[in-house]
């Protein structure tokens, strides 16, 4: 089979069986019945004209519309995959600002944040989200996180305590390589702050990380139930490097108000005593 036929054996293949309103136009090539537009083409090849299948306008819409469908598919799959990576403990994956319920008031300052992300990577401008347990500082700053994930930002959220129990089984070089490789992210959050091990090694690690960040100029944001009188007045030189670091790198945000952990606790007992008639306390 010499090159010209194949070609028209695989633009024939390539045809599919005509609808029952397609027609043939006065040209001789097939035509679409609902666009009107060209299903068929002629073309020169060597010396010979061949016909080829072209998509119609409805063929091509479709064809355009199922690629943006896999493209949407993919990148909602990506994300999915990179927060999995990126947010250690899974259900923060669930804290997104469509969940907020409106009791958290610092949350328009967390959208804010995002919107103006580019200007906080420059500026290098952290957070320190600060108060009482259960006052919504975890779900701002993983409403921040996944935010910026599905915008494509590099994002680590994590705690120290899984920081340090990962270091805890490694070698000296590899433990410095692992530090370093966490300042691939352009933002790093660290819930929890203070609950870690207070152990000199502990807390030579912490200090180390944060320095780095510091150094790299690079984003950081901290959870933590420590008063701003706690992190300005520490007991010893060890946590005072520490806090020194965070306080000139991330502005204070206080959390004050009801604690959304007890509220939810209470929902629970109350729909469960639905169910057991009054007996639950």
């Amino acid at each position: 089979m010499d090159i010209t036929s194949t070609m028209e054996h695989l633009s024939t293949a390539a045809w599919k069986l005509p609808n029952a309103c397609d027609y043939k136009g006065e040209d001789g090539l097939l035509y679409c019945g609902k666009c009107h537009t060209k299903k068929e083409g002629r073309y020169p090849f060597g010396d010979r004209m061949i016909q080829v299948h072209l998509m119609c306008k409805c063929e091509h819409d479709r064809y355009e519309a199922e690629k943006k469908e896999r493209e949407r598919q993919e990148r909602i799959e990506a994300i999915e995959r990179m927060k999995a990576t990126c947010i250690h403990d899974r259900h923060l994956m669930e804290c997104t600002f469509a969940r907020d319920d409106g009791t958290l008031p610092q949350i328009a300052s967390a959208k804010r944040y995002v919107e103006t992300w580019r200007e906080r990577k420059a500026n290098n401008d952290g957070l320190l989200l600060w108060g009482d347990v259960g006052c919504g500082k975890t779900f701002y700053a993983a409403c921040v996180a996944n935010a910026l994930i599905e915008e494509g930002v590099s994002v680590l959220m994590t705690n120290f305590s899984k920081i340090l129990n990962k270091l805890s089984g490694l070698y000296s070089d590899d433990k410095n390589e692992f530090i370093r490789s966490m300042m691939q992210y352009s933002l790093l959050i660290i819930d929890d702050f203070g609950i870690e091990r207070n152990t000199e090694y502990a807390l030579e690690q912490v200090y180390n990380i944060i320095d780095e960040r510091y150094k790299t100029k690079l984003p950081l944001i901290v959870t933590t139930n420590l008063s701003l009188n706690s992190l300005k007045n520490p007991e010893d030189t060890a946590h005072k490097r520490i806090y020194d670091r965070v306080l000139s790198m991330c502005v204070p945000v206080k959390f004050l108000g009801i604690n959304h952990r007890t509220k939810e606790a209470e929902g629970k007992i109350k729909s469960c005593r639905a169910i057991f008639e009054g007996s639950v306390e």
